[in-house]
C-alpha cells in the first residue's frame, strides 16, 4: 500500500469516519434477506465478524514500503556524513561503535552502559569518569633485557653520597640499596622515623579531628611557628655564616662574644682594647658601632638584662667600665665602696638585672647593686673562686672552687645552702646553669664535664651526675646552655678544635660539630647562643668570631 493511502487510512481510523469511496464504486453490502421480506441492513459494528486477514498482495505492499522508507533513510544519512568532517565520524565510531543502521543494536549498548553506571555507583565520580577515559591497557610488544638489570650508582665521584660509603668496597651501590642508604641517613638524622612517614598508621577519629584543625589553621594568618620542642639527636643541622666580625678584623684574641638579649645585634670585645657591636644577619654582619678603651684590653665584656648598659673589665685594672647604649656616654667606675680588691677581672650579671657579682681573691664573692655599682655583701668560700654563675630565677648562686667542690648561696640572705664535692674533679675551672632551672653543669681542668641535676644540688651532700661527659682532655673553660636547654657548649681553650655541643636530654655530643674541613676552631675562649633567632657564635685566640645558625630553630 502506498504511504499516502496508509497514512490517510490511519486518519480515517483514528477520527472514526467512514473512508470516502471513488466514484463508481459499489458499496460492499452483505443483504440477508428475511422470510418473504425485504432484504435486511447489514448488523451493527460490534455485531460484525472479525475482518478477514490481509491478502498477499497487500503484505507485498506494505514490506515495499518498509524498504522505500529504509532506503530513504540511508540516503539521508550518507547526505549528512557528506557534510561532517572525518574527525566527527571517527568520534561516532568511537562513542557508538560501527553501528550504521542497526538503532537497536545502539540502544542496546547505550542500556548496557547505564547498568554497568548502576552497578559501580559504590565508586566515586571522579574514579568512574577516570576508568571511562582511560583505555584498557595492552601488552607491551617487546620486553627490553637491559631494563631489568640494576643500575649501579657511583658513590666516590660524588660529594654528597662520598660520605654515605661505610667501606672503600661500596664504591658503587645500586638504586635500591641507594635508597636504602638515604632512608638509614634520614632517620638517622630525625632520631627515628617522623610520624608524617609512617604509612601503616591507621587513621582514626582523632585523626579526622587533626584534619579539621588543620583546615582552622590554614584559613587564618599569622605566626604559628615556634621552637622545636624535641630536638633530635646524632647529627645537628647547621649551615655555616659570615664571621661576626668580618667589618672590623683583628688579629688580638676574642675574650668575650655576647647576643644582645632583645635585639638582633651581637658584641665582640678583645684584648684590642675595643667593643663592638654587629649587626646580625648571617651574611655581612654590618658593623654598628665600636669603642675604644685606651689601654685597657677587655678581660669580659657582658651586657646588661635589659640590654641598655654594656660592662666591661680588664686584664690588670680595678676599673670598671660602663657604656649607656641609650645616652652614648661611657661611665668609667673607679672604685666601689667597701670593694678591697686590686684587680677586677671575672664578673656574673644576674638574669633579673638586680645584681653584679665580682669573683674576687681568697675565695671572696662580692654582691653588688646593678643599679647603684655599689657593695651589698661579701661571701666566701675554702680556697679559689673559680667561677660562679646565678641560677634561672636569680635567687642563688653556685661556686666552683679550685679544690673541686661546688658552693650553693642564697642571694638573699647570702648563706651556704649546700656543699658538694664534684664528682671526679680535682680542680674547678667552669660552671653554668640552664634557664629552665633543671641542670647544673661542671667543668674540670681533666676535661670531664659533670651534669647535675639542680634539685639534688641543693638537696643532697653527695649528688651523682646525671652524666658525665668525656669528650674533652683538656681542662673545660667554657660552658654555656643554649635558651631552650637543648644543647650544652663545652669548650677548652688549650687545645685546637677543643669544642662539643652536647644534647640534652640525652647527654650525647653531636658527631658532626665542629665541621674541622670549612673552619678552622682555634683555641675558643668564648661562646655564646642567641636568645631567639639560633645563631651560635664563639670566639678564639686569631681575632675570629665565628658564627654558626642551627636548624631546629622556626625562622632558619
Amino acid at each position: 500500500m502506498p504511504p499516502e493511502r496508509r497514512k490517510r487510512m490511519k486518519l480515517d481510523r483514528r477520527t472514526g469516519a467512514k473512508p470516502k469511496r471513488k466514484p463508481g464504486t459499489r458499496p460492499d453490502w452483505k443483504a440477508r434477506a428475511g422470510p418473504g421480506g425485504p432484504p435486511q441492513k447489514a448488523a451493527r459494528s460490534s455485531q460484525r465478524k472479525p475482518p478477514a486477514r490481509p491478502s498477499a498482495a497487500a503484505a507485498a505492499i506494505a514490506v515495499a514500503a518498509a524498504e522505500e522508507e529504509r532506503r530513504l533513510r540511508q540516503r539521508n544519512r550518507l547526505t549528512l556524513e557528506e557534510d561532517n568532517p572525518a574527525v566527527e565520524r571517527c568520534l561516532e565510531e568511537l562513542v557508538f561503535g560501527e553501528v550504521e543502521d542497526d538503532e537497536d543494536e545502539l540502544l542496546r549498548r547505550l542500556r548496557g552502559r547505564r547498568v554497568q553506571r548502576h552497578e559501580d555507583s559504590g565508586d566515586s565520580e571522579v574514579e568512574n569518569e577516570a576508568k571511562d577515559n582511560f583505555p584498557p591497557q595492552k601488552k607491551p610488544v617487546w620486553v627490553d633485557e637491559e631494563d631489568e638489570d640494576e643500575e649501579m650508582v657511583d658513590m666516590v665521584n660524588n660529594r654528597f653520597r662520598k660520605d654515605m660509603m661505610k667501606n672503600a668496597s661500596e664504591s658503587q651501590l645500586s638504586k635500591d640499596n641507594l635508597k636504602k642508604r638515604l632512608k638509614e641517613e634520614f632517620q638517622h638524622a630525625m632520631g627515628g622515623v617522623p610520624a608524617w612517614a609512617e604509612t601503616n598508621k591507621r587513621k582514626s577519629s582523632s585523626d579526622d579531628e587533626s584534619e579539621e584543625d588543620e583546615d582552622d589553621l590554614l584559613q587564618r594568618t599569622g605566626n604559628f611557628i615556634s621552637t622545636s620542642t624535641s630536638l633530635p639527636r646524632g647529627i645537628l643541622k647547621m649551615k655555616n655564616c659570615q664571621h661576626a666580625n668580618a667589618e672590623r678584623p683583628t688579629a688580638a684574641r676574642i675574650s668575650s662574644v655576647q647576643f644582645h638579649p632583645g635585639a638582633q645585634i651581637v658584641m665582640v670585645a678583645g684584648l684590642d682594647n675595643a667593643v663592638s657591636l654587629f649587626q646580625v644577619d648571617g651574611k655581612t654582619n654590618p658593623k654598628i658601632q665600636s669603642i675604644y678603651l685606651e689601654r685597657f684590653p677587655i678581660f669580659k665584656a657582658c651586657f646588661s638584662a635589659n640590654g641598655e648598659e654594656v660592662l666591661a673589665t680588664s686584664t690588670h685594672s680595678k676599673v670598671l667600665y660602663v657604656y649607656d647604649m641609650l645616652a652614648g656616654k661611657l661611665i668609667p667606675v673607679h672604685q666601689v665602696r667597701g670593694l678591697k680588691e686590686k684587680i677586677v677581672r671575672s664578673f656574673e650579671v644576674s638574669p633579673d638585672g638586680s645584681f653584679l657579682l665580682i669573683n674576687g681573691i681568697a675565695g671572696y664573692l662580692h654582691l653588688l647593686s646593678m643599679k647603684t655599682k655599689e657593695l651589698i655583701g661579701s661571701m666566701k668560700i675554702n680556697g679559689r673562686v673559680a667561677a660562679s654563675t646565678f641560677s634561672s630565677d636569680s635567687k642563688k648562686v653556685y661556686t666552683s672552687s679550685g679544690d673541686g667542690e661546688v658552693y650553693v648561696w642564697d642571694v638573699n640572705s647570702r648563706k651556704c645552702l649546700n656543699r658538694f664535692v664534684d664528682e671526679g674533679s680535682l680542680y674547678g675551672l667552669s660552671i653554668a646553669t640552664s634557664r629552665n632551672g633543671q641542670y647544673v653543669a661542671c667543668g674540670s681542668n681533666c676535661g670531664v664535664v659533670n651534669i647535675y641535676n639542680q634539685d639534688s644540688c641543693l638537696q643532697e651532700t653527695n649528688p651523682k651526675p646525671i652524666k658525665a661527659v668525656m669528650n674533652l682532655v683538656t681542662g673545660v673553660t667554657s660552658l654555656t646552655f643554649n635558651p631552650t636547654t637543648e644543647i650544652l657548649a663545652i669548650a677548652s681553650e688549650k687545645m685546637k678544635e677543643a669544642v662539643r655541643l652536647v644534647h640534652l636530654p640525652s647527654c650525647t655530643v653531636f658527631s658532626n660539630f665542629p665541621v674541622i674541613k670549612k673552619k678552622n676552631i682555634s683555641h675558643v675562649h668564648t661562646m655564646d647562643f642567641s636568645p631567639r633567632s639560633g645563631y651560635f657564635a664563639l670566639g678564639n685566640e686569631k681575632g675570629k668570631a665565628l658564627m654558626y645558625r642551627l636548624h631546629h630553630y622556626s625562622d632558619f
